[in-house]
């Protein structure tokens, strides 16, 4: 699928004092006002060595192809003063505050109120708990006492299973060092992170992993998908990184899922209505 023309520059976006809690905001070419907004979460394992850089050129692309606008999201990182519980609040902060952030900057252009979350690997698993956090245990870093109103979530390769993801040392053990150690030694902060323990998201789910994937088993997602409900989408080609790439199999995959979220329209309180607790 070829990409359409690019987005302008970029909007830079602030939602807290530290210099990681900041976006980029994309917007598509044209004027047309009310556009949903895609908030999208970086992957890296959650680590300082990693940011929002990397992932510039997809983000550009996606807000140009989907007619959406996409912020880029950066947060505290480990190894760069985050990991428990830092991560999780910036992620929380930048879902609660970024909506209104993004439609004052773009004076107009963006509709808060119809909002989707997405990211990469980590990122995915950022994606998926910042639609989890009214499921959250109470006094949980990052806990929202209603579900957030969202159109859905993206989640590209998560890291959907953090137990999972811990038993086979991924990242060279990534998820110990977000959670400050082992589920063993931690079991209550692995009880607030996991979205493959918290249930159903808020929102329509759609996954996209790719079958050779080597950083994260398409297993993960497999199951994730059958015991959430989530739609999933696999693609026999691709590895790790191909879901970021616009080049890939993956990237009309991807497209299509933004599209199919915002034309689905859905808000979290008609769902949740409809889910066991």
């Amino acid at each position: 699928m070829a990409v359409s023309a690019a987005p302008a520059a970029s909007l830079p976006l602030v939602y807290g004092g530290h210099p990681d809690q900041v976006a980029d905001l994309y917007l598509p070419a044209g004027t047309e006002p009310g556009l949903p907004l895609l908030l999208f979460f970086h992957g890296g394992f959650w680590r300082a060595g990693h940011d929002r850089g990397h992932v510039t050129g997809f983000v550009r692309a996606l807000a140009a192809e989907t007619g959406c606008a996409v912020a880029n999201v950066e947060y505290r990182r480990v190894g760069g003063a985050g990991g428990w519980p830092v991560t999780f609040t910036d992620t929380a902060r930048a879902a609660d505050l970024l909506p209104g952030l993004a439609a004052r900057a773009a004076e107009g252009r963006i509709d808060p109120a119809r909002v989707m979350y997405a990211g990469h690997s980590a990122g995915g698993h950022l994606a998926l708990w910042a639609a989890l956090r009214h499921r959250l245990p109470e006094g949980a870093p990052g806990r929202a006492a209603t579900p957030p109103a969202v159109l859905g979530v993206l989640a590209l390769a998560p890291t959907a299973d953090l137990a999972w993801a811990d038993e086979l040392g991924s990242g060279r053990g990534a998820v110990a060092g977000l959670l400050g150690g082992g589920r063993a030694r931690v079991p209550d902060r692995f009880a607030a992170a996991d979205p493959a323990v918290l249930g159903a998201p808020a929102g329509r789910t759609v996954v996209v992993h790719g079958v050779r994937d080597e950083a994260l088993p398409v297993a993960m997602s497999r199951r994730y998908a059958a015991t959430t409900g989530a739609t999933l989408h696999e693609l026999p080609g691709c590895g790790h990184f191909e879901v970021i790439d616009t080049a890939s199999a993956a990237w009309p995959v991807t497209v299509g899922a933004v599209r199919g979220l915002v034309a689905e329209g859905g808000t979290l309180a008609g769902r949740e209505s409809r889910r066991a607790p």
